[in-house]
């Protein structure tokens, strides 16, 4: 990997909508870009993991870049979300930054401070216990990963993780905010779609056969039950594989942006890169097209049922 050739998402993006934030280190590229206008649709995309605008410093500060841009990354499935947001006209926000430099779907205080020169005796500074995620490595910035052990070779610097807060997290999410905000003003509902992918899970054949989708909205907490329904039924309608909630039911941009009671869903959408990558799960494979058509057909089928609430709240 080289930091020229991982700018591709970045320089993409850069040809329309809008761009904020900035990425420590890197500072003629921003932390993300916005495709398609706010309000023209209920629905609202977004992509967090999918970076790939690598400064030179997290570059030599790994140990295998390669291997952890490529595990860590949800490789490529921002090409998946840029069809769909074309095809349906939905905004979708893409995090340029990649999730190596920091997680934007972990809380702030979701921090192993003990990566930090320094810090370690501040301990955790939420004066809670670490989360289930911190413990496993993959915080707010990963640590570690199953099979390959530590990342890094030196431990960041004291006020490098409030650099990538204040130029990329907080950023982010604002700008998230506002894209929800539109789409609940304009359409009297609104529902935020997080776009992820994850590895395998196991064979795809058999009676226990590995999805090729997990829908995540918090066990129910974040998106009402006939959305989540509606989706998965679409899905496997289609022929895919799909669970709801196990392995994965969501993280922060879910807890942070939902709000089912104000008419503000959130759902996480996991594909699984086979379906979708190479055989070697690191370049766009021959289902790529076939995944994202069948999505934006999705995303169309939940446009229409919102706007038949917000017809439904307007003859009220």
């Amino acid at each position: 990997m080289t930091e020229a050739n991982e700018h591709d998402n970045g320089a993409a993006q850069h040809g329309a909508g809008q761009s904020g934030g900035v990425i420590p280190g890197m500072h003629a590229w921003p932390a993300y870009h916005i495709r398609g206008r706010s309000a023209a649709s209920p629905i609202v995309l977004s992509v967090p993991h999918a970076g790939r605008a690598y400064p030179a410093s997290i570059i030599q500060n790994l140990r295998n870049p390669a291997n952890a841009s490529l595990r860590l990354e949800d490789r490529y499935v921002d090409r998946v979300a840029t069809y769909v947001a074309a095809e349906t006209g939905a905004p979708l926000l893409l995090a340029n930054a990649p999730r190596a430099v920091i997680d934007l779907n972990r809380a702030p205080n979701e921090m192993d401070w003990s990566m930090v020169k320094g810090e370690a005796a501040r301990g955790f500074r939420s004066g809670s216990p670490p989360s289930r995620r911190v413990q496993s490595g993959l915080g707010l910035v990963p640590r570690r990963l199953a099979g390959m052990g530590e990342l890094w070779r030196q431990p960041l610097v004291k006020g490098e993780v409030e650099a990538r807060l204040s130029g990329i997290h907080r950023p982010y999410h604002i700008a998230l905010e506002r894209l929800i905000r539109a789409a609940r003003q304009g359409w009297g509902t609104a529902l935020l779609l997080d776009i992820h992918s994850m590895p395998p899970l196991g064979p795809k054949s058999g009676p226990d056969a590995a999805p090729d989708f997990v829908l995540g909205d918090r066990f129910g907490g974040a998106c009402d039950a006939r959305l989540s329904t509606l989706a998965a039924e679409f899905l496997s309608a289609a022929g895919w594989r799909v669970t709801h909630n196990r392995p994965y039911a969501g993280g922060y941009v879910l807890d942070r942006h939902s709000a089912p009671s104000s008419a503000i869903h959130a759902l996480q959408i996991e594909i699984c890169r086979s379906t979708y990558l190479d055989e070697d799960m690191s370049e766009p494979g021959s289902g790529l097209p076939l995944i994202a058509r069948c999505l934006a057909s999705m995303v169309r089928m939940l446009e229409d049922e919102l706007a038949g609430w917000s017809e439904a709240q307007a003859a009220e």
